[in-house]
This record gives C-alpha cells, sequence and structure tokens, in this order.
C-alpha cells in the first residue's frame, strides 16, 4: 500500500506477536533492534501494518523519533490524495478528523499547557489538549452539515434515476482488482483507472446498452480492503449506497491475485456490513478478470464451466476477452425477473416501439402491414408504465 503514495520503502520485515505490549506494542528488544536500524537508516517514517493505539502510537515515535502511522492512517493518506470531488474530499475529512480525535493523547508537550483563565469569570483553564478537540469537533459539525447537504442531492439524483427507468448495475471489488478498467472497457469512459489502490473513490455512472437493446446505468465505486476501518465505512456510506440501489452487483476479482479467495472474503464482509443480500441469484453476479496474465493451464481450469448456468463470468477487462459474453450474462440477470410481454403496436407508433427498445429486451418481432407485432420482457415498473402510455392492462 505504501507505493500508493510514492514512500521509498527501505525495509520490511514480519514481527511476530504472542501478546502485544499494551504500552509500546513490541517487546523492549525489538524496540531497542528496530532503533538502532531506524537510526543508521535515517528512517522518517515506520509504517505498522494493523492497528496500533494512541498509547502505543505516542511512545513509540517518543522512542524512535519517526513518525508512526498504522493501517488506518495510511489508508487515510491514500484515500485523500484520491478524491477528486467535493463529496470525497468532505468524507477523507470526515475520516480523518474522527481518526486524530482519539490521537490527541499522543501529542507534543504543548497539547499539555492550559490556557489561563479569565480573572472575572473564574474556574480552571482550558488546556490546549481540550481547545484542539473542540476545535476538531466544531469541524466535525460543519462537515457533517456539509455531507446532509451533498445526500440530499444525491437523493434527488436517485430519484430522478427512478423515474427514468433504467436499471442500475453497480461493479465492486476488492481494491486494484480492475473494476474501472472494465467501466472504461465497457462504457468507453476515460474514468482514471491505474495499478494503485483506491485509484476510484468517487462514483461514475454512464449508461450502456445491452445486447438486447436494453439500456442500463453502469456505477463504478470505491475498491474494497480487508480490515476496512469502521471510520470509513462510516465515512463513505453515502457513496457505497449507490450499492444499495443497484439492481444487480457485479463483483469483479483479480483472479490472478494470490490471495484472491481472502479478498472474495473481504469484498462480502463489507457488502454484509452495507445490509447487501449476496445470496441473491438474480442481484448478484461473479467477475473473474485479469484472466490475460493466466498461464495457459490455469485459464483452462479456471474458464472450464463458467457462464453454463450464468452464475459467474471470465474476462480480461484490459484485452475485452470474455465482455460481450459478461454483457450478456448481466443482460439474463436483469431480465430474470421481468415480465414477457406480446404486444401488437401501431407500425406509425415509433415513440413506443422506441421507448420498448429503450426500456425492455426484445425477444421477438414480426412486421406486418400495419402492425408490428413484438415479445419484450419488461420489469414490473415499466410494465406499469406502458399501461399508461398505450392505455392497455396487462
Amino acid at each position: 500500500m505504501t507505493a500508493a503514495i510514492s514512500l521509498d520503502v527501505v525495509h520490511s520485515e514480519v514481527v511476530p506477536l504472542n501478546k502485544p505490549k499494551p504500552g509500546t506494542l513490541f517487546g523492549e528488544g525489538k524496540i531497542d533492534e528496530l532503533g538502532h536500524f531506524i537510526k543508521n537508516l535515517h528512517i522518517d517514517v515506520v509504517i505498522i501494518d494493523g492497528a496500533v493505539t494512541p498509547v502505543q502510537q505516542r511512545n513509540l515515535e517518543r522512542r524512535w523519533q519517526v513518525k508512526i502511522v498504522d493501517r488506518t492512517g495510511l489508508i487515510l493518506e491514500i484515500f485523500g490524495e484520491r478524491a477528486q470531488t467535493k463529496e470525497g474530499t468532505l468524507q477523507v475529512e470526515l475520516a480523518h478528523l474522527s481518526y486524530q480525535r482519539t490521537r490527541l493523547v499522543r501529542s507534543w508537550t504543548h497539547l499539555e499547557r492550559q490556557r489561563g483563565s479569565l480573572s472575572f469569570i473564574g474556574g480552571p483553564g482550558e488546556s490546549q489538549l481540550e481547545i484542539d478537540r473542540r476545535l476538531i469537533d466544531d469541524r466535525i459539525v460543519k462537515i457533517k452539515r456539509q455531507l446532509e447537504s451533498v445526500v440530499r442531492t444525491r437523493e434527488l439524483h436517485r430519484a430522478k434515476r427512478k423515474k427514468i427507468p433504467y436499471p442500475i448495475v453497480a461493479l465492486v471489488g476488492y481494491t486494484n482488482a480492475g473494476k474501472s478498467t472494465l467501466f472504461n472497457r465497457l462504457t468507453a469512459s476515460k474514468v482514471f483507472a491505474e495499478d494503485l489502490l483506491f485509484a476510484t473513490l468517487d462514483p461514475t455512472m454512464r449508461k450502456i446498452d445491452l445486447p438486447g437493446g436494453q439500456t442500463v446505468i453502469l456505477s463504478d465505486t470505491v475498491g474494497f480492503i480487508s480490515d476496512l476501518p469502521t471510520e470509513l465505512v462510516a465515512a463513505f456510506r453515502a457513496t457505497l449506497e449507490e450499492v444499495l440501489e443497484a439492481d444487480l452487483i457485479v463483483h469483479v476479482r483479480d483472479i490472478t491475485h494470490e490471495d484472491t479467495e481472502a479478498q472474495k472474503k473481504d469484498v462480502f464482509d463489507v457488502l454484509k456490513r452495507l445490509g447487501v443480500d449476496i445470496d441473491d441469484e438474480h442481484g448478484y453476479l461473479e467477475v473473474l478478470n485479469k484472466i490475460d496474465l493466466l498461464e495457459p493451464e490455469n485459464t483452462e481450469i479456471t474458464l472450464n464451466g463458467v457462464g453454463r448456468d450464468g452464475s459467474l463470468a471470465a474476462i480480461s477487462a484490459v484485452t475485452g476477452e470474455g465482455t460481450e459474453s459478461l454483457l450478456s450474462i448481466i443482460e439474463t440477470k436483469l431480465t430474470a425477473r421481468q415480465k414477457v410481454l406480446s404486444l401488437d403496436l401501431p407500425a406509425s407508433d415509433g415513440a413506443t416501439l422506441s421507448w420498448i427498445y429503450r426500456n425492455g429486451t426484445v425477444l421477438d418481432r414480426e412486421d406486418r402491414e400495419e402492425i408490428v407485432h413484438i415479445d419484450v420482457k419488461l420489469s414490473s415498473e415499466n410494465v406499469g408504465r406502458l399501461e399508461k402510455m398505450i392505455n392497455i392492462t396487462v
């Protein structure tokens, strides 16, 4: 993860801990050993891939005279560099302030000083620690108010999208699984997509047409990660709610990653925390990405059985292999709960025919002299809309 914010890693090691020390995390011997190493190599920052309490962070910084950053702090730094929109920036700042508020205990000696009280008021002075905490609390309140406005705007957008009867397909997955690359491939867009953690923080939506002609909205979302800090799940809930609104969740997996199964579990954990039903076979699709990087023998094993029951797809977002099949599977998933209608429409009613092609999946069409006979799959919402348009009861 350190490469995501351009840190130069000069050393890394795994430190086994039978029982973490409450005050320093590591034992005295390991602290001295790492302290000499840090001093000799003139290290400025130590990253600890795990949770570090405020007290442990303060004590280690005093012993080693360097900046200590734990897993949550590092993720927040990465998020801070990636946020592009006002909403994303506010969400990152909110998460960062919530995290920093608990870290004031580690701050330097100026936080232990007291500011003198006014003699005519009386009472004890306000410590610098209390001032800093109050300032952080005030800023958190302001950010939450701003985010409430953003959330209301997003809810209005959702309401408008519901009036425009396009199903929503949300791409989710572990960070760096290739969601944005797939999004760009399917939508011919240029969303930022690099070999970086959390390259996408702000949700992006585009319309695409499925093979049967139906239009859907494709949504690219923030990548997940193992042990996603609670502060981040809370702060990014407004963004992640796009997933809750989706008609179909497409879980993109990096099939080449050595920990792909563990990553899948981590994604499931976050989805469950959001309240998503991953056992809904019509609302969930798993996609194995980066098959272009597999060895030939592994590719054959991976592709064996893929696509036969519509529960799995294998693709390369980079080369485009398998993406046409993926769109067909998405269409099958979306139409599984739809109703099949057989309609006879006037050949002159081009507006209704055009609407049907945009909002449904046309199964069959027969053009007669003055009548067009059409078999189409439509969602229950669109069946109701069609009834009002042509004044029929289905």
